[in-house]
C-alpha cells in the first residue's frame, strides 16, 4: 500500500509531450516581458560599448604591447673597460 503523499507525487511527476506543451503555450496571452522590450537594444549597446572601450584601450591609453621588437632594436657596442 502506497502512502497517500507518495501517491500525489508519483501523479504530480507526470511529464507532458512537446504537443500538450505548445498547445498549453500557444492558448496562453504573451504579455510582451522586459527581454522581449529591451533585449535587442540592450545586446546591441552592450556590444557598442564593448567594441568602443576595446578600441578605447587599444589606441588611445598608450598602453606597450610588447610587440615584437624584431628589425626595429639595434644592438649597442659593448664596453670592455
Amino acid at each position: 500500500m502506497m502512502f497517500p503523499l507518495a501517491r500525489n507525487a508519483l501523479r504530480s511527476l507526470k511529464s507532458l509531450s512537446i504537443q500538450q506543451m505548445r498547445a498549453r503555450q500557444s492558448h496562453r496571452k504573451h504579455s510582451p516581458d522586459f527581454h522581449d522590450k529591451y533585449g535587442n537594444a540592450l545586446l546591441a549597446g552592450g556590444a557598442t560599448f564593448c567594441v568602443v572601450a576595446w578600441l578605447f584601450a587599444t589606441t588611445q591609453m598608450g598602453i606597450e604591447w610588447n610587440l615584437s621588437p624584431v628589425g626595429r632594436v639595434t644592438p649597442k657596442k659593448w664596453n670592455d673597460e
